[in-house]
C-alpha cells in the first residue's frame, strides 16, 4: 500500500474544499448573515490539514486499484466529516452525528434530511447543502483530476473507484482531459437548467439551489415543501433536466463529437427511456381520479418518476398518499435507478441490462447445453470481467440491504418504514414511504440507526467496493 501518495491526495482534496467553501462564505457576505464565520474556521481547519500533507511530493508514483479504492473512500469520508463543520460551528445542526447525516446526504446525492424546517436555515447553509449535491454529483476526485497538477498513472484507477457503472472508459487519450470534459458538460448543462428557470422567474437564490440539486440529482431544496410551491414550467424545466441528468454522460460527448447515430443506438439510453415513459403512463391512469384529471395526473407523475428513477428526490405531492400500485412502482424505480457513467444512484439501467442478458444465455444454455452464445451490448461482446463484477456487486448489495434493514428494525417502526429507507439511502434517492415519506425526515431514527444510514449512502455512491474494501485487513499490507 502506498500510504504517501494516499495522504497527498487527501491532503489536495481538503485544500479543494477549503477552496469550495467560498461560495457560501460569498453568500453569506452578500446575506449580510453571520453563520458565514463557520465556513471560515472550517476553511482555516482544512487548510491547516491539507497543507502539511501536500507539502512533499511522495516519491513513489506506484497506483493500483487498491489504492484507488481506497483513496475514494477515505477521501469521501474526510470531506464530509470536514464538509460537516460548518453546520455545527454555527449551531444550524447542533449534533455532530445529525450534521454528519445531512452532509455525506449531500455529498453522494441523496437527499435524505433530518431537518424538520429547512426555511430555517441562513441562506449560507442552505446553498452549501445544495452545493454538496453539485459537487458530490461527477465525482470530486474527477474535478481534482480534471483541474490540479496531478502527474503519475494512477488518473484512471482513480477515475474507475469514483465513477457510478458497471465499466469506466475514456473519452479521450489523456484522462485529465477526459475529466475535463466531463465537467463542461455537467457544467453547461447546470448553467443551462439555471438560465431557464431565471427564465421562468424562479427566484435567484432558489434557481442556483434547486439546479445544483438537480444537476448533482440530488433533492435538497430551499423550501418546506421541496417543488410543490414552483410554477409549472419551472417544475417542467426540473423534471427534463432531472432525467437529462441521469442519462451517461458519454452519450452527450458523442452528440457534442456529432456522432448521433451510435449516440441514439446505446441501448442503456433506449431502456431508460422506456422504463421512464412507460411509468409515467401507468402512474398516470392509476391517480388520474385521485388529484382530479389526467393533465394534473400526468404534470404529477413525470416529475415524480423523473425525480425518483435519476434518485434526485425532489417532489411535488405527498406520493405517500397516492394507491399502492403507484407507489409500488416508485419503489421499483428507486432500485432500478439512472444510467451508468451519470449523476444518478441506483442499481443502474446497464448492469440490470447485463443481469437479463446473462440469464437469458443461462436459459438458452440448459436447452441448447452444445451452444455458444455471447453476451453483447450495443452490438459488442460484453467482456466477462464485467459480467462477473456485477454478480458480485449484486451479491453484495443485497447483503448490505438486508443487514441494513435488520440493524435500523431494533428502532421499531414499520416494515415499509425501514425498508423504503434503505431503498432511499442505499440508492440515494431521499425521500421514502411511510415516516420517512415525501412530507417527512429521517429525523426520527436513533443514532445508531443514522449511522447505518450514513453507511449504506456512501456504500451506495461509491458502488460498493471501496467502501467495503476498507474493512479488509489484506488492504492494509505495505506489500
Amino acid at each position: 500500500m502506498n500510504y504517501s501518495i494516499i495522504a497527498y491526495l487527501i491532503g489536495w482534496l481538503l485544500k479543494l474544499e477549503a477552496g469550495l467553501m467560498l461560495l457560501p462564505c460569498l453568500t453569506a457576505l452578500i446575506y449580510r448573515e453571520k453563520n458565514g464565520l463557520a465556513f471560515v474556521i472550517t476553511i482555516v481547519i482544512c487548510l491547516a490539514v491539507g497543507i502539511p500533507l501536500t507539502l512533499k511530493k511522495p516519491q513513489k508514483k506506484a497506483f493500483y486499484m487498491r489504492e484507488g479504492y481506497v483513496t475514494v473512500a477515505l477521501s469521501w469520508i474526510v470531506l464530509s466529516m470536514a464538509g460537516a463543520l460548518p453546520f455545527v460551528i454555527s449551531r444550524s445542526i447542533p449534533h455532530y452525528l445529525d450534521a454528519l447525516f445531512e452532509t455525506v446526504s449531500g455529498f453522494t446525492t441523496t437527499g435524505a434530511s433530518i431537518l424538520n424546517d429547512v426555511e430555517a436555515l441562513s441562506h449560507c447553509m442552505l446553498l452549501w447543502r445544495s452545493f454538496t449535491h453539485w459537487i458530490g454529483g461527477m465525482g470530486i476526485l474527477v474535478f481534482m483530476l480534471a483541474l490540479l497538477p496531478l502527474t503519475g498513472g494512477y488518473h484512471m484507477n482513480l477515475m474507475k473507484a469514483e465513477s457510478p457503472g458497471p465499466s469506466v472508459s475514456r473519452l479521450l487519450p489523456k484522462v485529465q482531459s477526459t475529466a475535463k470534459i466531463l465537467y463542461m458538460i455537467y457544467l453547461g448543462m447546470t448553467i443551462l437548467e439555471a438560465v431557464l428557470l431565471l427564465i421562468g422567474r424562479m427566484p435567484v437564490f432558489d434557481a442556483i439551489c434547486i439546479t445544483l440539486g438537480t444537476a448533482g440529482t440530488g433533492g435538497f431544496g430551499v423550501l418546506n415543501d421541496s417543488c410543490a410551491s414552483y410554477t409549472h414550467y419551472q417544475q417542467a424545466i426540473i423534471t427534463i433536466f432531472m432525467i437529462l441528468f441521469g442519462v451517461n454522460f458519454n452519450i452527450y460527448f458523442l452528440i457534442l463529437t456529432r456522432k448521433f447515430i451510435q449516440a441514439f443506438k446505446v441501448e442503456e439510453l433506449r431502456y431508460y427511456l422506456g422504463v421512464i415513459a412507460l411509468a409515467i403512463g401507468a402512474i398516470t391512469i392509476n391517480i388520474t381520479g385521485l388529484v382530479g384529471g389526467g393533465l394534473k395526473a400526468f404534470r404529477l407523475a413525470a416529475f415524480q418518476v423523473g425525480s425518483i428513477i435519476t434518485t434526485t428526490g425532489y417532489s411535488t405531492a405527498d406520493f405517500n398518499q397516492w394507491p399502492v400500485f403507484s407507489k409500488t412502482i416508485l419503489v421499483t424505480l428507486m432500485f432500478i435507478g439512472a444510467c451508468a457513467g451519470s449523476t444518478g444512484g441506483g442499481i443502474k439501467i446497464s448492469r440490470l441490462v447485463i443481469m437479463a442478458k446473462t440469464v437469458g444465455k443461462e436459459m438458452q444454455l440448459f436447452l441448447h447445453p452444445n451452444a455458444v452464445k455471447k453476451i453483447k451490448m450495443d452490438d459488442k461482446p460484453i467482456p466477462h470481467e464485467v459480467v462477473r463484477i456485477t454478480n458480485i456487486y449484486m451479491v453484495c448489495y443485497i447483503f448490505l440491504f438486508v443487514v441494513s434493514i435488520l440493524l435500523i428494525s431494533i428502532d421499531g417502526f414499520s416494515m415499509t418504514t425501514n425498508f423504503t429507507a434503505v431503498a432511499a439511502t442505499f440508492n440515494n434517492i431521499g425521500p421514502g414511504l411511510e415516516q420517512v415519506g415525501p412530507s417527512a425526515n429521517f429525523a426520527l431514527y436513533s443514532y445508531p440507526a443514522k449511522v447505518v444510514l450514513t453507511f449504506d449512502m456512501l456504500a451506495g455512491r461509491l458502488e460498493l467496493f471501496p467502501l467495503l474494501i476498507l474493512f479488509f485487513r489484506r488492504t492494509w499490507r505495505k506489500f
